[in-house]
């Protein structure tokens, strides 16, 4: 547990093996999802299953961690894989290049215990929510678009994007807005700790709760979704 010592007080020896045994699903590994990734692989998540169907571009330098110069045109979900492998051997990665459909989505969820939000747009984010509740998965979301970031947890049931996405101020405004490198650092920091608070059967969660941020604002407000 040398690897993990500094998880320790944060995390009891107990729940640090939790997370070793652990099975969770990232969905997207471009800016939210390689900052997850990379979160989940030295927290010491053991399987870590990164789905992504898409490649580098340049355009993505800007705030990818997964993405140098020599990445444009390769795989995001190998290059996760890949960067894992160098990080933390230790932890199992499999690299799914394909794009979440309502056709693949419960095959490519099931068996893990919960399921990380990272897409860039909402109808994929309501094939996620099916395909959780229908196999019985938590579900972290995120989502960024200029200085602003939210989060939520779903449990199967709460049908919660229903609720974000009715008159929503993150709604398609990713292309407009643009994404600068610390939103998505910040906003998959709190869905890492979300991930993690379900993996381990902590309290205080933000389920029936959006919390959003406005940086440019410095406000964090938490909004009961009922």
């Amino acid at each position: 547990m040398e690897r993990y010592k500094r998880n320790i007080k944060a995390l009891s020896l107990k729940e640090n093996i939790s997370l070793n045994n652990s099975k969770v699903c990232v969905a997207g590994c471009g800016g939210l999802g390689g900052y997850i990734i990379e979160m989940l692989g030295r927290l010491g998540a053991g399987t870590i299953t990164a789905i992504d169907g898409d490649v580098f571009e340049e355009s993505n330098l800007n705030r990818q961690l997964l993405m140098d110069e020599a990445s444009i045109g390769k795989s995001k979900a190998l290059a996760a894989k890949e960067r894992m492998s160098r990080i933390n051997s230790k932890i199992k990665v499999i690299a799914v290049r394909e794009f979440i459909t309502q056709a693949n989505a419960e095959q490519l969820l099931g068996g893990h215990n919960v399921v990380v939000d990272a897409l860039d747009n909402i109808p994929s984010r309501f094939i996620l929510q099916n395909a959780c509740e229908n196999l019985g998965i938590p579900l972290v979301h995120g989502a960024i678009a200029g200085w602003y970031g939210q989060v939520s947890t779903i449990y199967p049931g709460e049908r919660t994007f229903s609720k974000i996405y009715v008159d929503n101020k993150m709604q398609g405004l990713e292309k407009e807005l643009g994404v600068p490198s610390f939103m998505p650092a910040l906003i998959s920091s709190i869905e890492v700790s979300e991930a993690v608070k379900i993996l381990l059967g902590k309290e205080n969660l933000l389920r029936n709760k959006l919390l959003f941020i406005d940086l440019l604002n410095n406000d964090y407000d938490i909004i009961e979704l009922g």
